[in-house]
């Protein structure tokens, strides 16, 4: 055998063995734009990292919440990494379910992440157990010629009280026009997200000071009855099935006046390859009611490592390359600055080519820096969490509570029945859990 023969030889078994050898991720991620766009470009990150493959499965928010933390919860190691929302981080970390990320590179600069994301990923012990892939808050988008043609002007920062006014102007029910298009789907992240957002402003919080709920307080039958009409005479038919990307869906088509929702909507509402109103639109902050609290939330997509993987180091790799400064460049590069993943760091805000490409970028960075989920309410709670509330029970009370509150808006049981049953599952709940002596 000669020389050229044998180093042939030698490449194509080690070629054989690199195949044999390369890792497999699964990557368990929800539905939503930006995820979709990170997977069209991770051939950026097998180029770089040949010994790592890519499994994805993609699931509607609803049911990812539930399938990975029923995965995580039972040692189920059905995934690698796992797509996990602000509430999950800090009590999954607790519970010692997550990897510390204590690998993700000299060069991926932890501190530039900004802090009022940064600090609801990070465990007891000041390590991080998640990656931000975007970061948000809720704002108003609204269309700009829509509400001239109602006669009236937005407010950089609205009442709840102009709001409802301007969605009933703007409703035109025979052009397909709805004033507003809200949240309507069961779920502790989907309507109640909203809701309790909302509720907020309102006055209303979930529970008092020792935990006692208060969904049999006026401030929750003010907050649900003012929802439930303004839906009623201004939002879409089906309300109570939509989500975060039906409405998306609806406001891109040019069905919706305005839509409260999330800051990240922004940059696809905006694109007018996507959206049929991109040059009409505009951006307020959320509402208040004078009392002090605006309903904007807090919440950030995140990428974690569950504790049961046996590939943490390839797993820390991909969520380095996820979610690091050269990702945002590629998405620049790929797809125009408006598109690259907010809400994450304080580098993209102070990026000039960004603020150009992205008019909601001052209005997003405003709404994640005013809420305040150490002191979510007008009155004392003895929980953290904006739009949800910091313990293991609320993903199950939550979920339970918004298929009351969607019922509600389908007109299949009153707000009042639909407060008081809210009220009773809870209060059976917390005190079958400790919380209630």
């Amino acid at each position: 055998m000669n020389l050229k023969t044998l180093l042939l030889g030698t490449c194509s078994a080690a070629l054989l063995c690199g195949f044999a050898n390369a890792e497999t991720l699964t990557i368990a991620t929800v539905n939503n734009g930006d995820m979709i766009r990170m997977q069209g470009l991770t051939d950026d990150f097998t180029a770089k990292n040949p010994d790592i493959e890519l499994n994805w499965v993609t699931l509607e928010e609803n049911v990812l919440r539930e399938r990975v933390t029923t995965d995580i919860a039972t040692k189920g190691g059905q995934y690698d990494i796992m797509t996990i929302g602000t509430y999950e981080v800090p009590i999954w970390a607790k519970q010692g379910w997550l990897v510390a990320l204590d690998n993700l590179g000299a060069d991926y600069d932890a501190d530039d992440l900004l802090p009022a994301i940064r600090s609801g990923l990070t465990g007891e012990d000041g390590k991080l157990y998640a990656a931000p892939f975007y970061g948000e808050s809720s704002f108003v988008m609204y269309r700009k010629d829509l509400m001239e043609k109602a006669g009236l002007t937005m407010p950089d920062a609205p009442t709840w009280e102009f709001i409802a006014d301007a969605a009933r102007k703007m409703t035109d029910r025979t052009a397909g026009i709805n004033g507003i298009c809200l949240r309507g789907k069961a779920g502790w992240g989907e309507n109640m997200a909203f809701l309790t957002a909302t509720a907020n402003a309102f006055g209303a919080r979930w529970f008092d000071e020792n935990w006692a709920p208060q969904f049999d307080q006026p401030e929750w039958k003010n907050t649900l009855d003012f929802y439930v009409k303004l839906m009623n005479d201004a939002g879409p038919q089906g309300a109570s099935s939509n989500g975060f990307n039906e409405n998306l869906a609806l406001f891109q088509q040019g069905n919706c006046g305005m839509w409260i929702d999330a800051t990240v909507a922004a940059s696809f509402v905006s694109n007018p390859k996507e959206s049929t109103v991109a040059d009409k639109v505009g951006y307020a902050l959320a509402p208040d009611t004078g009392l002090g609290k605006r309903g904007n939330w807090l919440w950030a997509w995140n990428l974690a490592i569950p504790a049961g993987t046996q590939k943490a180091e390839a797993a820390e790799k991909f969520i380095a390359w996820a979610t690091s400064k050269d990702y945002t460049k590629l998405v620049a590069e790929k797809e125009g600055w408006a598109n690259v993943p907010p809400g994450t760091r304080s580098s993209l805000y102070a990026n000039a080519d960004y603020e150009a490409a992205a008019p909601f970028a001052k209005m997003t960075l405003d709404s994640i820096n005013a809420a305040d989920p150490k002191n979510p309410a007008v009155k004392p709670v003895p929980y953290v969490g904006v739009q949800f509330v910091a313990i293991p029970e609320f993903q199950g009370l939550g979920t339970t509570v918004g298929q009351l509150f969607s019922a509600a808006l389908a007109g299949q049981m009153s707000v009042d029945d639909a407060l008081a049953q809210a009220q009773q599952v809870t209060t059976r709940e917390m005190t079958r859990a400790g919380y209630i002596k």
